[in-house]
């Protein structure tokens, strides 16, 4: 009695060790605007997450404010080097006024921005337009700016921006993201 126990035993955790491995950790999060939720993505295991309602910023100057919608923004968590958001502004409803709020706030982001490439693609089947480009903020930057063309008149930004000199690894982590984007309208 006492063998057969011991197999049953060894075999269910040999089942449970095998059915752990494929799963995800990373953390999921929902972006939800006036109680509406928009889309999620999940965040990688090891990267912080900080969000921020809605505010106005103001170029100090041109003395020039700018509302911004609420940012979920994240990075790894012992490394400054990339950073990446998502905001999904309120009245921006196709991918060319996402154009128009981008080139509205692009000297918050990055200063000095050169695109160096554009397409047009598609993220969790929905259109998206992806601008990528160079610059500086406290030093030299590459960054990845995506427009992603929701349902009901909405859409989601995500600016990624990496500091040169970031370790390529974290592309891996930036793609998961894009990866996981899901639509929830």
């Amino acid at each position: 009695m006492r063998i057969r126990l011991k197999t049953a035993l060894a075999a269910c955790a040999a089942l449970w060790v095998g059915a752990a491995v494929p799963a995800a950790a990373d953390t999921p999060v929902t972006y939800t605007d006036a109680g509406r939720a928009l889309f999620s993505f999940a965040v990688p295991d090891f990267w912080v997450l900080r969000t921020g309602g809605p505010r106005d910023i103001e170029d100090t100057e041109l003395g020039d404010p700018r509302a911004v919608a609420r940012v979920m923004g994240f990075k790894p968590v012992t490394d400054d080097t990339v950073w990446m958001g998502f905001v999904s502004p309120a009245g921006v409803t196709s991918i060319q006024d996402g154009l128009r709020y981008l080139d509205d706030i692009d000297k918050f982001l990055v200063n000095d921005p050169t695109v160096t490439s554009t397409s047009d693609i598609r993220i969790a089947g929905l259109p998206a337009k992806v601008i990528r480009g160079t610059g500086t903020r406290d030093g030299g930057v590459s960054f990845t700016a995506t427009i992603i063309d929701l349902p009901r008149g909405r859409v989601a930004i995500a600016v990624t921006i990496l500091r040169n000199g970031a370790d390529p690894a974290y592309v891996d982590d930036l793609n998961a993201v894009f990866a996981s984007f899901r639509s929830l309208q």
